[in-house]
């Protein structure tokens, strides 16, 4: 079949095989590129390794530092005349690259909230790896249905407290409205904190030391954002807020349970993924984010920001670098006050007629397509593909 993109909303139904493994490619050809990794990692647990971060994630400790990896993630596979789920293709893709170089990488896909996914995972390390030494927490899921009750919760974008309205740009019309955002209420908090809290990382840990697969003095990290102050009513002080509020307190809690510096938050940078596409305001954000931290020289995509993560942080002599609140701070390039300052007066003038002048919208178009296999340079988009992958063979 030829497989070209169907977009509706902020979400792709489409990917390209061929597409995903040249994206794939592209990130372990820049991580190949890097100094190797120095006290890096030998053996990986990426939770929600498919795609945006969490594929990051297991690229670079498998390419710059040599570890196995084992990878978790829901995915569809393709069927015939049916094209699957971007993470498949790139989880098919990462294997067949970890394999030709000799290294170890294992998938499995199911539900991470699950206790019966975590039972899994704990039996292939006993038997693969014996113990794994690193643990990245990277799950972006709408919903999450407790292991324990069964009861399922459904996370939402909503401020507290009262209703938000900003600029936001509507991708699809290429149109820069405003949007207004009624308040969340008590059980949307809840909810909310539930899916995309610190709840499941901390059973995933809990669950690895009480088997004995988490090696001693294995760290762990999880992924976060905070942004500008134009961005804090529907991301640090809403819903997602208080999310991430949790995901701090169980970094905590596993730090005081396993030992000082063995759990981690990392404030990433604005990127462009499936998770942030769907978030009012941000897209417009980015754009203008985009155009001037690519005119200083500083933009950086998934792969370069954990690239960096490890080269500075985790596998460096002196060790994680923290701010006043124990967080890794990635998006300190973001943060650059001459970075926001330009970014908050093209905010204020940016319309629709001049989105193209003040911000780089092509760029963001262009990147929201390549998560789904678009646009890669070297892949002929008129000939027929394959939809059906199949995940290497352990043998």
């Amino acid at each position: 079949m030829i497989v070209q993109p169907k977009i509706r909303g902020f979400i792709c139904t489409t990917a390209h095989p061929e597409g995903c493994a040249a994206h794939v490619k592209e990130q372990i050809a820049y991580a190949k590129s890097q100094p190797p990794l120095v006290n890096a990692p030998k053996k990986v647990l990426v939770i929600g390794s498919s795609t945006g971060y969490g594929l990051s994630s297991r690229i670079v400790p498998a390419f710059s530092g040599g570890a196995a990896t084992m990878g978790v993630f829901f995915e569809k596979p393709g069927a015939e005349g049916k094209t699957g789920s971007t993470g498949w293709y790139n989880s098919v893709a990462f294997e067949e690259a970890a394999r030709a170089e000799g290294l170890y990488a294992r998938s499995f896909n199911g539900d991470a909230f699950s206790k019966e996914i975590k039972a899994e995972v704990i039996e292939a390390i006993s038997a693969d790896l014996g113990q794994v030494d690193f643990v990245v927490y990277s799950l972006a899921s709408p919903r999450r249905t407790d292991p324990d009750t069964g009861e399922t919760y459904k996370s939402c974008l909503k401020p507290i407290g009262q209703s938000y309205t900003a600029k936001n740009l509507n991708t699809d019309k290429k149109v820069v409205e405003p949007v207004t955002l009624e308040p969340a209420s008590l059980e949307d908090i809840v909810h909310t904190v539930k899916v995309m809290g610190g709840e499941d990382w901390e059973l995933w840990l809990n669950a690895l030391a009480e088997a004995g697969v988490l090696a001693p003095g294995a760290r762990t990290v999880a992924y976060s954002y905070i942004g500008p102050s134009l961005t804090w009513p529907i991301y640090r002080d809403g819903t997602i807020g208080r999310a991430k509020s949790h995901l701090e307190d169980s970094a905590a809690r596993l730090n005081e349970k396993f030992g000082a510096g063995s759990a981690y938050v990392s404030v990433n940078k604005a990127v462009v993924t499936q998770a942030s596409s769907a978030i009012p305001v941000v897209p417009l954000y980015i754009s203008l984010l985009f155009k001037d931290m690519k005119q200083r020289g500083l933009h950086e995509g998934c792969i370069e920001q954990i690239q960096r993560l490890f080269q500075d942080h985790f596998c460096s002599t002196e060790g994680p670098q923290v701010d006043e609140g124990g967080r890794i701070r990635i998006d300190d390039w973001e943060m650059r006050k001459e970075v926001q300052s330009a970014v908050g007066q093209v905010w204020d003038r940016v319309t629709t007629e001049n989105l193209d002048e003040l911000g780089d919208f092509a760029g963001y178009q262009a990147e929201f397509l390549k998560l789904f296999g678009f646009g890669l340079t070297g892949v002929d988009y008129s000939l027929d593909t394959e939809p059906v992958r199949d995940m290497p063979s352990m043998a």
